[in-house]
């Protein structure tokens, strides 16, 4: 089954631009930092320059409160054998967890209140053939997660309180035969402002963004020109304000059609970019300007940072940027097998991948 393969493969890489970096081009600073533990790190997500959390496989998790210069390491009890798959900080106390494993009830969402002393259960699915990619918040206490689809019904999840999660399958579209979406360290799924939310998808005949503007009481679906099978289609969304974002996707199992799309009307119509010439999928990208652009200045709003990554060891992968959402392209030198970037504001970013690795990226 795709999923399965994706426990195995979906990771993080690069690309060399569609223009070279020239000595007029603000290329980002690179510094490594040390997380604690040699554990996969899937997913990042930094609430502001000082407080980042992440995690991945053996029910790991890291944690900084000063920028990375130190990390925390812990496995949260009970789930050893499982991975995480996405993370979301709220502050150095609060974050939450969504896990995997092979197993129907191994599909989690924790939360901890005490920066990781202890751990609860929110959610367990019980679902038969459920696989809850990812999951993404408005604000601390509103969220989604999102599903593959199940029998032509995405079992999506909506919490308003941050702390029980109810079932708004019935306000979702229906889902295509073999639709799903890949985890894609937890960017399979946007959300921004306040009501506004975006999920990638792929495996069928077609691959789409299924978009609401009202928190997810009611969804519209909207075709993409990406490339779409039942290992490929869109991978990850991201969008900048409510009007403008992009998608990127290829096939994992060929390490092909890697591609980048864009919107400029909330998703409902998308555009491809100039291609971005890697030999893989495009698994990851995020904005630059990420929560705090507002004291850098307007030249990062269109920036992007993506990672890909090929067969057949993912372990290697570079990263590359953009400042016009995919007209012109940069490498980015010195960063190799990560699987996912995020960004507090253009100065604070953090890749993080294999054996525990996290990079810091600052523009």
């Amino acid at each position: 089954m795709l999923k399965r393969v994706l426990i195995v493969s979906v990771i993080a890489a690069a690309t060399i631009g569609c223009m070279q970096a020239s000595s007029q081009v603000h290329q980002p600073t690179i510094t490594s930092q040390h997380s604690g533990t040699t554990q996969l790190l899937i997913a990042v997500s930094p609430v502001n320059s000082q407080i980042v959390w992440a995690a991945g496989t053996g029910g790991t998790y890291v944690v900084t409160t000063d920028g990375g210069a130190h990390w925390k390491a812990g496995v949260v009890p009970g789930a050893e054998s499982l991975q995480f798959r996405d993370v979301q900080g709220v502050s150095d106390k609060i974050a939450y967890l969504m896990s995997i494993g092979n197993n129907t009830t191994d599909f989690r969402i924790y939360k901890t209140v005490n920066g990781g002393a202890t751990w609860t259960i929110q959610f367990t699915n019980e679902l038969t053939n459920a696989f809850y990619d990812c999951f993404a918040f408005w604000t601390p206490t509103r969220g989604i997660a999102h599903s593959d689809g199940v029998n032509g019904v995405f079992p999506e999840l909506r919490t308003t309180d941050g702390s029980t999660w109810q079932s708004i399958a019935s306000n979702m579209p229906v889902a295509l035969p073999g639709e799903a979406s890949f985890s894609a360290s937890g960017t399979c799924v946007a959300t921004q402002g306040e009501q506004n939310a975006w999920v990638a998808t792929g495996g069928s005949s077609v691959a789409r963004i299924l978009a609401t503007k009202d928190g997810g009481n009611s969804w519209a679906a909207y075709f993409t020109p990406l490339v779409s099978s039942p290992s490929a289609g869109g991978i990850s969304v991201a969008f900048r304000d409510e009007a403008n974002g992009v998608l990127g996707g290829g096939d994992l199992a060929t390490n092909a059609s890697a591609a980048m799309a864009t919107s400029s009307d909330g998703g409902a119509t998308w555009f491809l970019a100039n291609k971005p010439p890697v030999p893989g999928s495009i698994f990851c990208l995020a904005y630059v300007n990420g929560l705090g652009a507002g004291d850098y200045g307007h030249q990062y709003d269109r920036a992007v940072v993506i990672t890909n990554e090929t067969e057949p060891n993912f372990s290697s992968g570079g990263a590359a940027w953009t400042p016009d959402e995919g007209t012109t392209w940069y490498r980015i030198p010195g960063v190799s097998g990560n699987w996912a970037v995020g960004f507090a504001n253009p100065g604070a970013g953090w890749f993080v991948g294999n054996n525990g690795e996290i990079v810091k990226i600052s523009f």
